[in-house]
């Protein structure tokens, strides 16, 4: 990250404050994150691209579809439909974002067809939440930069990006701004759980649209050049009407990433787990164009230090219920 960059990222650590749940300091010897009161992790501030845990770059696919259908464990119950039965099905953030209601209630989280961080396969209990409809746009990510006085991500550097592809999904951007962003627009990134619930519901599919192999009218994926505009693919969408988790950009989520994570849940279900204390690496989801279809499965996990800013990572936000006044 060159100087310029870096002061932006420490910028926006600023701006949110108080409202992020992290403790955010930095040192001598380079940011430190700590969160809870846990150890602070050292953050690698390598530019190069962050290798995928089975040692190949997030962008090389070493694997063919090997995916397969999940069940879900015996006794799942999934959404409660009774749960806030008064909040609205699709609410409109501050920026103008669509978002969608993911009800409360059990599902089953990981892959048993995937690579070893994705097992075991795990029940999880959330709360009711929204996420974002859609990926945080160009558009949208040039009046948080208006609004903070920042620099752009680097895919602004033509000047024309927020104007010409003001549909297509922002990128370039790292963890801390993401997080920046959501919480400027009164919003903050999913968690990991909430993301791949959102992605495949309650019944364990493979993708968002069910198990079917995935085909260019379901995803924008597959070697594919470039990053395409949000929301074409009506027939990829989750089962909440999410759309774009398969595909078109990896996407940050807040949780720190551990490899053997799901373990704290082999034998209890996970009540709105937040992942590791700490790391010195982020969760990534959902895959991107350039990607296989193994990749853009809803139980994949990648990751990518915090600082990284990337051609082929973005981020939506997600928003608690309000409470009952």
């Amino acid at each position: 990250m060159d100087p310029q960059r870096m002061i932006r990222a420490i910028f926006v650590l600023v701006f949110i404050g108080s409202a992020h749940t992290s403790d955010i300091a930095a040192s001598k010897e380079g940011l430190l994150v700590e969160r809870d009161s846990a150890s602070a992790a050292s953050l690698k501030l390598d530019p190069q691209l962050v290798q995928h845990k089975s040692g190949v770059s997030r962008d090389g696919d070493k694997f063919d579809n090997k995916g397969k259908g999940i069940k879900p464990t015996h006794g799942d119950s999934g959404d409660n439909p009774t749960a806030r039965p008064s909040s609205p099905s699709e609410i409109t953030g501050k920026d103008g974002a669509p978002l969608v209601l993911v009800p409360a209630g059990v599902f089953t989280m990981g892959s048993d067809g995937g690579d070893d961080d994705e097992f075991p396969i795990h029940r999880v209990q959330l709360d009711a939440f929204y996420i974002d409809k859609f990926e945080v746009t160009n558009g949208q990510f040039a009046k948080f930069v208006d609004a903070i006085q920042s620099e752009p991500p680097w895919g602004f550097e033509d000047q024309d990006t927020p104007v010409i592809r003001a549909d297509h999904p922002v990128r370039w951007v790292s963890w801390f701004e993401a997080v920046g962003y959501c919480f400027w627009a009164g919003r903050r990134l999913p968690t990991e759980a909430e993301w791949e619930k959102a992605a495949r519901g309650v019944d364990g599919r493979v993708y968002p649209w069910g198990n079917d192999h995935p085909t260019p009218v379901h995803a924008v994926y597959n070697r594919l050049k470039t990053v395409s505009a949000i929301g074409t693919r009506e027939i990829g969408k989750s089962p909440y009407g999410v759309y774009d988790l398969a595909g078109n950009l990896y996407e940050w989520v807040m949780d720190w990433y551990e490899a053997d994570y799901y373990a704290n849940f082999a034998y209890e279900t996970g009540v709105n787990p937040r992942g590791p204390n700490s790391g010195t690496t982020k969760v990534q989801r959902g895959g991107s164009y350039a990607n296989s279809s193994y990749r853009i499965r809803s139980s994949y996990r990648a990751k990518g230090d915090p600082l990284e800013q990337h051609q082929r990572v973005g981020f939506r936000c997600a928003q608690d219920i309000p409470h009952d006044d």
